[in-house]
C-alpha cells in the first residue's frame, strides 16, 4: 500500500511538470522539428500519423514526448508496458479498444513476449487484428479490423528489438543527454510550476550534476527544495544546492555512489579492467541491464569508461576524477 502511494505521488509530480505541447518541450531540437513536420503532415492528409519509435537512456522524456504527440494530434493517449503484456489477449484486448485516431503507448516495447510481437506486425501493417481462439483441434482464425491509430513504442534497448518490429515504425528518434544549458532551462521552468524560486547559479549547478537527464534533475530539485525549505527561507540559491547536493552524495559530474562502486570495483577488483559486464555486476550487486541502460551509457559519454570486445576498463580520466594515480593497461 505505501509502495503504491509512492508511485501515484511520483506520478502526480511528473504530470505536474510535464510539458504538454512541443513549444514547451525542452530540448531534442532536431527530433521535436521533425515531429512537428509530421504531425501537421498527418493532420493536414487527415491520417493517422507514423507509427513511431522513441529509443535511448532512461529519463530523457521518451514518456513525455508520446503524451504530447497525442496532445499535437488532438487524440486520446492509452498507455500500456512491454512487462504487462504477457500473452495475446493482453494485447488484443488493448488494440480492440482503440478509437479512430488514437496514440497507444507502449513503454519497454522490446520486453513484449515475441509470440505476441507477431500480432502486433497486422495491426500496425493493416489496421487488422488476427488472432488464434479455441484449442488445437477445434481453433480457428479471427480477423477484426481495426481503427487507423499511432504506437508510440519506447526503449532504452534498440538493439533487443526484431527487425521486422523495428521496420514496422515509419519514424525512428534517438533521444540524446541534454545539453547544461536545456537542464537549466528546465530546472527553471520546474521552479516556476511548483513556485519555488531558485537562483540562476543554483539552477545552473542543479544542471551541471544531472548526468544530461531531465528526470534526475527533476528529481535532485525536489531533494535541494526540501533542503531550502528547512534550513533557508525557501529559496534555492547556489550554497544551499552544493551542501544538499554533497549530502546527497552527487558530485561535480552527477556521480552518485553507485558509480563510484562501479569504477572502483574495476579499478580495485580487477586492475582497471578489461572485465566482463556479468562479473562487474556481481561485484557491486547490481542487475546486468541496471549497468547498462542507466549508469553505463553516462560513464561511456564522459569518457570515464570504455567498453572493448574483452570488457569494460576505466579510463585514465576516471582515475583522475578519483583522485587516483593512474595505471597503465
Amino acid at each position: 500500500m505505501q509502495e503504491k502511494l509512492f508511485d501515484v505521488k511520483e506520478e502526480s509530480f511528473e504530470s505536474a511538470i510535464r510539458p504538454t505541447s512541443i513549444d514547451e518541450y525542452v530540448g531534442q531540437t532536431e527530433i521535436k522539428e521533425n515531429l512537428n513536420i509530421f504531425i501537421k503532415a498527418a493532420k493536414m492528409r487527415d491520417e493517422a500519423l507514423d507509427h513511431v519509435l522513441l529509443y535511448g537512456p532512461p529519463g530523457l522524456g521518451k514518456t513525455t514526448l508520446s503524451f504530447i504527440i497525442a496532445n499535437e494530434l488532438g487524440s486520446n493517449i492509452k498507455t500500456t508496458s512491454g512487462p504487462a503484456i504477457e500473452k495475446s489477449g493482453d494485447l488484443a484486448a488493448v488494440l480492440s479498444s482503440l478509437e479512430p485516431g488514437d496514440v497507444l503507448f507502449i513503454d519497454e516495447i522490446h520486453r513484449i513476449p515475441r509470440f505476441v510481437e507477431e500480432i502486433l506486425y497486422s495491426a500496425m501493417e493493416d489496421f487488422t487484428l488476427d488472432i488464434i481462439v479455441g484449442t488445437d483441434s477445434s481453433s480457428r482464425n479471427i480477423k477484426i479490423d481495426l481503427p487507423p491509430f499511432t504506437l508510440v513504442g519506447a526503449t532504452t534497448r534498440a538493439g533487443d528489438l526484431t527487425g521486422p518490429l523495428r521496420d514496422r515504425f515509419g519514424i525512428v528518434s534517438k533521444l540524446s543527454f541534454y545539453t547544461e544549458d536545456e537542464l537549466t532551462q528546465i530546472v527553471k521552468r520546474t521552479s516556476g510550476v511548483l513556485d519555488c524560486p531558485i537562483d540562476d547559479d543554483a539552477a545552473h549547478e542543479l544542471a551541471r550534476r544531472s548526468r544530461g537527464t531531465p528526470r534526475i534533475a527533476n528529481r535532485l530539485f525536489r531533494r535541494v527544495r526540501d533542503f531550502a525549505l528547512v534550513l533557508g527561507d525557501g529559496k534555492i540559491d547556489l550554497d544551499i544546492t552544493k551542501m544538499a547536493l554533497d549530502k546527497l552524495k552527487v558530485d561535480s559530474l552527477g556521480l552518485d555512489q553507485t558509480d563510484y562502486n562501479l569504477l572502483r570495483s574495476i579499478i580495485d577488483k580487477f586492475n582497471g579492467g578489461p572485465v566482463g559486464i556479468e562479473a562487474l555486476a556481481a561485484s557491486i550487486g547490481e542487475e546486468v541491464t541496471t549497468i547498462e541502460d542507466v549508469y553505463e551509457p553516462y560513464l561511456l559519454q564522459q569518457g570515464l569508461m570504455k567498453r572493448t570486445s574483452r570488457g569494460r576498463i576505466v579510463t585514465k580520466k576516471a582515475y583522475e576524477h578519483l583522485g587516483l594515480p593512474y595505471k597503465e593497461i
